[in-house]
């Protein structure tokens, strides 16, 4: 089921005995165990009825003891069991060798009433080269009915997340602040909602949030700066890419970082055409497909890179980029000198 689902069974009636959170979607899943938390436990009860166990450090075998066990303190209980995967069997053994592995299907048959058994796995994620350990963890604890998914956000979803918690903030932003916001923060919903915080405490509610806002207050939103350089590079605007070059040293853009950033994206650029890729779209499918989470306005900044440098051309600007990072990297250099450079020698 989806942490929406989840939320709104504990809404309309009492949870299940025991529960399996798998993904690594952090937000959803600390949304949905303080509403478990808050269902089962009141507030005087959580100090003595929560439990928690890392099955990286403690036996699966002892997790179902505990479980078993009343508690003398608390008429309820909530056992939050973390780092599941760790219970996989390693090398050549089978989940029979397992302490504990027959007690968890013997547990959920004849569950201790009162009590709340979570096992958590947010180590993996869903696709690419996760699936296959996800896929075991689901296999070995597949006794337990009730799987909650915590995948990571679409770009449409933490679209409305962002729009949700600004309206809820009372904070007035544009859609194309909110895609800026979106995408420096490549969509991590817990991270949108303490940005948007960050901007109602810094803006209020009697002014607009500009893309200067973001690009002050929120981490990584410089990268939409380094794009710009990226664009103005394309175009051989030489003065354009200066101007781009002295913003990211006024707001205290570490450079190499923003070296990092430029080779990242002529690199996607070349893998696009080199594969044909010729829309945003499908830049975005491929790769995807790839295992590389790849959103919207990104596939779209590569697209425009694509389109702003020929192969020929871009090949160059790679190879530049690698010089300008391995001056980077000499003995006491000047970073500003460094970029001005490569500026210069890609506008040539």
């Amino acid at each position: 089921m989806s942490p929406e689902q989840f939320l709104q069974r504990m809404r309309k009636g009492p949870p299940a005995p025991v529960y399996l959170f798998i993904g690594p979607e952090f937000y959803q899943l600390g949304v949905c165990r303080r509403a478990l938390v808050e269902k089962v436990l009141a507030p005087e009860d959580r100090e003595n009825g929560l439990a928690r166990h890392d099955l990286s450090e403690t036996s699966l075998a002892a997790v179902i003891d505990d479980a078993r066990s009343l508690s003398l303190f608390a008429p309820n209980r909530v056992i939050w069991v973390s780092s599941a995967e760790a219970v996989l069997p390693r090398g050549r053994a089978s989940q029979d060798d397992i302490p504990g592995a027959g007690e968890l299907t013997e547990y959920v048959r004849d569950p201790t009433p009162g009590t709340v058994l979570v096992f958590e796995s947010s180590r993996f994620d869903f696709d690419g080269e996760d699936r296959a350990k996800i896929d075991r963890v689901q296999k070995f604890f597949a006794a337990i009915p009730e799987v909650v998914e915590f995948r990571p956000y679409t770009v449409e979803s933490a679209r409305r997340l962002a729009q949700d918690a600004a309206k809820e903030a009372g904070i007035q932003i544009g859609l194309a602040e909110m895609g800026l916001l979106v995408d420096s923060l490549g969509g991590d919903a817990g991270r949108i909602v303490n940005e948007i915080e960050k901007l109602r405490l810094y803006v209020g509610a009697d002014r607009k949030v500009t893309a200067d806002d973001i690009l002050r207050l929120v981490p990584n939103a410089q990268a939409s700066t380094v794009f710009a350089l990226v664009a103005a590079l394309g175009r051989g605007d030489r003065k354009r890419s200066l101007d781009s070059l002295d913003t990211l040293l006024r707001e205290g853009e570490y450079l190499p970082l923003a070296l990092t950033f430029l080779a990242t994206q002529f690199r996607l650029a070349m893998v696009a055409h080199e594969s044909g890729l010729r829309s945003s779209s499908q830049i975005q499918a491929y790769f995807t497909k790839q295992g590389i989470r790849m959103w919207g306005d990104r596939a779209n900044q590569v697209q425009q890179t694509v389109n702003a440098f020929p192969a020929e051309k871009l090949g160059r600007a790679i190879e530049k980029v690698f010089w300008a990072d391995k001056a980077l990297r000499d003995t006491r250099p000047d970073d500003r000198v460094v970029m001005e450079e490569l500026v210069l020698s890609l506008t040539s």
